[in-house]
């Protein structure tokens, strides 16, 4: 009797017992497990750290009255690195200068990522190259985090996320040689499958050994086997003992169709082209050995089958079986392979042998320098086909992999302060790769608590949105998928995705008693699947505004609530532009609740404003708080204190939902150790002079929309400040020219700009050409426009790097046009209309199709331009005053972005220069847009302008380094080296570019090879 009442007792206990009913705050506290790969604090989750965050947790609570949670909120952005730090994208590589909102990065699992948001830059921090031990170095501020291991207990490391000024002088171990802090490698970039030209590890095999002009590679004679290899990648090949040979060398000849003699030995009469060759000669690496782009951002597996191509031709591994090593005397291929192992999550090490002469045979030889690569790798993961070189790799049961896959800092140095930004991704460890080194490094914290608390404790069916349906994929791989992990309590209620009959899948969590769906505000039978009780709205301001016909996202999302009487729904986003924000119009409807904390020295509340953050002129780090009552200094020390005496109370004046909580916060809420406020003031200073700089401070860091400034300048004020030069020459300060065409009905107009640092502009000159598309002779003077130059002041001749062309009017035309002339020199654009997009210009898209309607990719290409964006950036720039004579005999330059227009300029040009304005208007649903209209009828001046300044941005300059801009400068002749007369009047006559040229990368020139190795 005794042990059946124990049994009954159990089992209540174990299933009939309800759960305690938590809050999402306690249950955050009690049940939420963070990870170093998924915080920048990991271990237990503590709301005591932000405690700002309870209330608005616990408004999502099961018991809770509340049933529309509101967050206006700024983009945590991380600590800041140097501009000029490589970052890798999806597209190649960038800098942390040049990226973008929407840029593709990668986080440390190899897993692609956005950037969310983007500081300001910021100057005059203090700067440290943090140095590694396979060479790589990283220049960031004293407050960047990094998430390493620290071996001072060498048997037990532990995870730390640590500040570089927390480890400074603390990289050895006491006064051993010992490294103190170590750093992760990445994993495998996680890459989409490419439809490559050639298999990758045939292109592998030869840009190992092959020769460098045809279809030949040089093998070793044992290795006959490398023939079903290349069978099994789909091409034909021969394995061949050439009679000259010396030693044990073969050949193998891919597609073995290239003749020089025929069956009597004679000179083929014709010759036949290997395809081979041709695909070979398609991607440029003819007498031009390298990895093609595409090839380093391929799939995971074809990037490995490419390194074992490499290996199986130049690679070797060493005697103990324990590093693989490749050896070339081509130093691009080497880094190119450098790139595809950091990509596959190895540290390889390089080591450069200098040339040198050997004896062979009793007769010297001059040996070239070389490069060789090594790194650690196992038979589990094999870095070779033929049999002979895998079976000599030993397994991983037999190393150390942990240790091969870290990198050590062996140094940090303090070095002048540089320019420094830094950016927010969506990752959900918030770490995205920076370096050559693929090195991991951080972004801020956020959580998703609440679904956690639905799948353990209140569940039921719930619905979680975002912007489209990739970022719902990818927050499932990266957020939701750790969440589970990383927390016992939900590990035990979602079963492994790969079980079978899970219910586990990208797009849809089951559980007991509900299910976590996820999708896009871009898909509209996403958004009305299913009935749900719990609906999570992220990031609104990236919804589109009407998905496909059906109306706006938020309403068809809310629709699937309304079965349910007591819902919950939470919107959250960080704002945008004012009057386009979904985030603003939402918090505006809601009880506007603000953090109020109390003053430390006379304990009045107040919310914090940026306003009352103070500080001398130029010294940010003297940044401090003055309270609104007493008007007293309140240091950051005292935040901590602040925040945990805080409470959010109500502003808005006006009727609002009770059961609608909103809640606004911005970065000057960060605890200590997070943003700080000098760092605030320093990003404000940083930002001044920049309405984008401004715009992204506003957005990022106080969580409040931008007033877009619509309204057109004054003509007649631009009149009025025309500066003394002609129209037809280009002014000192002006390195690079490029024009905006705009094709009307009976002429094409044509203006040329000159643009120098900072995207400072002038006006060159404005062509009319008469005559429409159906006009031979117009695109004839077009053509011969291209090839035009310009003077310059400094006695240089500056010719066009590239022409914008509108294919709205005539796209046909315009595309036969550009072909001819060339798209080294011509961008075809198209306009479209709207502020979010993800950049300014995107492209080239190939338009062009065959008969069976494949793209042709030497067809016609079509940049597509943000024109809204641009004519903002124009009616900023022109909105910028000159410093006042005193200021200029003071050394002041003009603000960058600042317009020069000369005497030459016509009133009716200017007109229509300011020819639009930005206005709201209402769409038919009844929400908001920002639109820009005509308040003149012609505007083509504008356009000319805005398709000028598409083509700057395409030739690089938004993202140009300081060699580029020095080189551009270097071509400009000096008072020393400016040409005589008589040279003038012949450069003249020839009208040849001496400057104002965009010089890509050198390519070595080709070479005639005949093959004689068959005679």
């Amino acid at each position: 009797m005794t042990s059946a009442v124990a049994l009954y007792s159990e089992a209540f206990d174990q299933g009939l017992r309800p759960d305690p009913r938590l809050t999402v705050s306690e249950w955050a506290d009690t049940h939420r497990r963070l990870s170093p790969r998924a915080s920048s604090e990991p271990g237990p989750w503590r709301t005591s750290r932000t405690p700002y965050l309870k209330e608005i947790m616990d408004c999502l609570s099961a018991g809770s009255p509340v049933e529309r949670v509101v967050v206006m909120k700024g983009a945590q952005v991380g600590a800041p690195l140097a501009l000029d730090t490589p970052i890798p994208t999806a597209a190649g590589w960038k800098t942390m200068g040049s990226l973008l909102v929407g840029d593709t990065v990668f986080d440390q699992r190899g897993r692609t990522c956005h950037v969310t948001g983007v500081s300001p830059v910021m100057i005059g921090q203090p700067c440290y190259e943090i140095a590694f031990d396979d060479s790589e170095t990283i220049v960031c501020d004293a407050s960047h985090r990094w998430p390493v291991w620290d071996f001072t207990d060498n048997e037990n490391p532990k995870a730390k996320v640590l500040r570089t000024d927390e480890m400074l002088g603390r990289v050895r171990i006491g006064r051993s040689k010992r490294y103190r802090f170590a750093v992760d490698c990445c994993e495998a970039l996680d890459l989409p499958e490419q439809d490559l030209v050639i298999h990758p590890y045939v292109l592998g095999l030869w840009l190992g050994d092959g020769s460098s002009v045809m279809n030949h590679i040089s093998v070793h004679e044992d290795d006959g086997e490398v023939i079903e290899h290349l069978r099994a990648c789909g091409v034909e090949a021969e394995f061949r003992l050439p009679r000259w040979r010396k030693g044990k060398c073969a050949n193998v000849v891919i597609d073995p169709t290239f003749r020089t003699i025929d069956d009597a030995g004679l000179p083929a009469s014709v010759q036949h082209r290997s395809r081979f060759t041709t695909r070979l000669r398609q991607l440029d690496v003819l007498d031009n050995k390298h990895i093609p782009a595409p090839y380093l951002r391929a799939s995971r597996e074809q990037r490995l089958e490419l390194v074992r191509g490499l290996m199986d031709s130049d690679g070797t591994i060493t005697p103990d079986g324990k590093r693989c090593e490749f050896s070339n005397t081509d130093e691009r291929l080497g880094g190119g392979l450098i790139e595809l192992l950091r990509g596959l999550g190895y540290k390889p090490a390089v080591y450069r042998t200098e040339a040198r002469r050997r004896a062979v045979g009793g007769r010297e030889h001059e040996c070239l320098a070389y490069w060789r690569v090594s790194w650690t790798a196992y038979r589990e993961e094999p870095m070779f086909r033929l049999s002979r070189k895998v079976a000599r790799m030993r397994s991983i049961e037999g190393g150390r992999p942990s240790r091969s896959r870290r990198r050590r800092i062996v140094a940090i140095t303090p070095v002048a302060s540089r320019p420094v930004r830094c950016i927010a991704v969506d990752s959900p460890s918030h770490l995205y790769l920076c370096g050559r080194g693929l090195i991991p490094t951080h972004n801020t914290e956020a959580g998703n608590n609440w679904i956690g608390y639905v799948v353990h404790h209140a569940p039921g069916p719930m619905l979680a949105v975002l912007p489209t349906v990739e970022m719902a994929k990818r927050n499932s791989r990266q957020r939701i998928d750790p969440l589970i992990e990383e927390s016992p309590a939900l590990r035990e209620r979602i079963a492994p995705s790969r079980a079978r009959d899970s219910g586990n899948t990208v797009l849809a969590k089951e559980f007991r008693g509900g299910v976590l769906v996820m999708t896009g505000a871009n898909s509209a039978v996403g958004l009305r699947s299913m009935p749900v009780r719990y609906l999570f709205l992220d990031e609104v301001d990236g919804y589109p505004g009407d998905v496909d016909g059906e109306g706006d996202p938020i309403a068809l999302a809310e629709a699937r609530t309304r079965t349910f009487a007591r819902r919950k729904i939470l919107v959250i986003s960080t704002p945008t532009i004012a009057g386009l924000s979904r985030i603003e119009r939402e918090y505006g409807l809601s009880d506007q609740r603000r953090f109020f904390v109390p003053c430390p020295r006379c304990e009045g509340m107040q919310w914090l404003k940026f306003d009352r953050l103070r500080w001398p002129k130029g010294r940010p780090e003297a940044a401090a708080y003055h309270c609104a009552d007493c008007e007293r200094e309140i240091q950051e020390h005292h935040k901590t204190r602040m925040l945990a005496a805080g409470e959010w109370r109500a502003t808005a004046t006006g009727p609002a939902d009770p059961r609608t909580a909103g809640f606004h916060l911005s970065s000057l809420y960060s605890p200590l150790g997070w943003r700080s406020w000098a760092e605030i003031a320093a990003a404000w200073e940083t930002a001044q002079g920049s309405d984008a700089a401004l715009k992204s401070f506003r957005n990022t860091e106080l969580g409040e929309t931008w007033t877009e400034r619509g309204d057109a300048p004054d003509w007649q004020r631009l009149y009025e400040r025309r500066e003394e030069f002609s129209l037809g020459t280009v002014s000192l300060g002006a390195l690079f020219l490029t024009a905006g065409a705009d094709v009307q009905k009976d002429r094409i107009e044509v203006s040329v700009w000159a643009w120098g640092r900072g995207l400072t502009s002038w006006l060159v000159d404005h062509i009319v050409i008469d005559g429409g598309p159906e006009s031979a002779e117009a695109w004839e003077r077009l053509t011969a426009l291209l090839g035009q130059t310009w003077p310059h002041a400094s006695g240089a001749r500056l010719g066009l790097a590239k022409l914008g062309i509108d294919t709205g009017y005539e796209a046909p035309a315009v595309y036969a046009w550009s072909r001819k002339a060339g798209y080294a020199q011509v961008a075809p654009l198209k306009g479209v209309e709207g502020f979010h997009r993800a950049a300014p210009v995107v492209g080239p898209s190939y338009v062009d199709l065959t008969e069976g309607g494949k793209k042709l990719r030497r067809g016609a290409r079509l940049w597509t331009v943000a024109v809204a964006t641009f004519k903002s950036e124009t009616y900023r720039f022109l909105r910028l005053a000159r410093p006042t004579d005193e200021e200029i005999a003071e050394g002041a330059t003009d603000p960058p972005g600042y317009v020069h227009l000369p005497r030459g300029t016509e009133a009716e040009w200017l007109r229509q220069l300011t020819a639009e304005q930005l206005v709201s208007v209402k769409t038919r649903r009844g929400f908001q847009r920002l639109e820009w209209q005509k308040i003149r009828e012609r505007n083509e001046v504008l356009d000319c302008r805005v398709y000028a300044r598409a083509a700057a941005w395409i030739v690089g300059a938004d993202r140009w380094g300081e060699a580029r801009w020095r080189d551009l400068e270097a071509q400009l002749a000096t008072d020393d080296d400016r040409p005589s007369e008589q040279e003038t009047s012949a450069r003249t006559e020839q009208q040849s570019a001496s400057a104002g040229r965009v010089r890509t990368a050198p390519r070595s020139g080709r070479r005639v090879f005949r093959s004689t190795y068959l005679t």
